[in-house]
């Protein structure tokens, strides 16, 4: 098993200025056998902690996980771990959200191209 720092990226607003959005840029510590398992698992770490976030609802803000846009290989760290989480305000955030699906597009397919030379 090899260690990752994956990078995820959350939206969120507050119902009662929707006009608002903010996203939230996340470094977490993944655990698993290569690349591309190292992306899915981060997506599922993402799309947990917004289950959780809809769950508690504490704050009444809406929390949506969009997707993972880096990975890097690291040494032995704890799984899950967050190492840094960074709130993003841009100026147009459809874009954002659009270079995030891209990104993790481009991800993906690198993570799956090494995958199938591993093999």
């Amino acid at each position: 098993m090899e260690w990752f720092l994956a990078k995820l990226i959350y939206r969120f607003q507050s119902p009662s200025d929707p006009a608002h959005i903010q996203f939230d840029e996340q470094l977490r510590l993944v655990q698993a056998d290569d690349a591309l398992h190292a992306f899915h698992k981060a997506q599922q770490i993402g799309h947990q902690e917004q289950i959780i976030a809809d769950a508690q609802t504490i704050h009444q803000i809406n929390w949506h996980f969009i997707d993972v846009t880096e990975l890097y290989k690291l040494n032995t760290m704890i799984d899950g771990a967050e190492v840094l989480s960074q709130i993003c305000l841009p100026a147009d955030s459809i874009r954002y959200q659009q270079e995030v699906r891209l990104k993790a597009g481009y991800l993906l397919s690198n993570c799956t191209d090494q995958f199938l030379q591993a093999l």
